[in-house]
């Protein structure tokens, strides 16, 4: 669902907590998938994605191109890093 005033978007877990952000959503999704041996995959396709180094229409970007599979894996106890 997605507020017209603010323009944000809630999602609800099965679990009945409301996630605001795409970032609330992975950290959720890696919680529930750690230590059960979960593998999220994702399929890019001539994806390309552009970076600002820094603010403004104008800023210069840096120019990311993805175009194959991401694999993120979940480990119990798993240090970061």
């Amino acid at each position: 669902m997605t507020d017209s005033s603010t323009g944000d978007s809630t999602i609800t877990s099965e679990t009945g907590t409301s996630t605001t952000s795409f970032v609330d959503l992975g950290k959720q999704m890696w919680s529930y998938l750690t230590g059960k041996g979960a593998a999220i995959n994702y399929q890019f396709v001539d994806m390309v994605i552009e970076v600002p180094r820094e603010t403004g229409p104008d800023a210069p970007r840096a120019v990311w191109k993805i175009d194959g599979t991401l694999r993120i894996t979940t480990a119990e106890g798993a240090s970061q890093g």
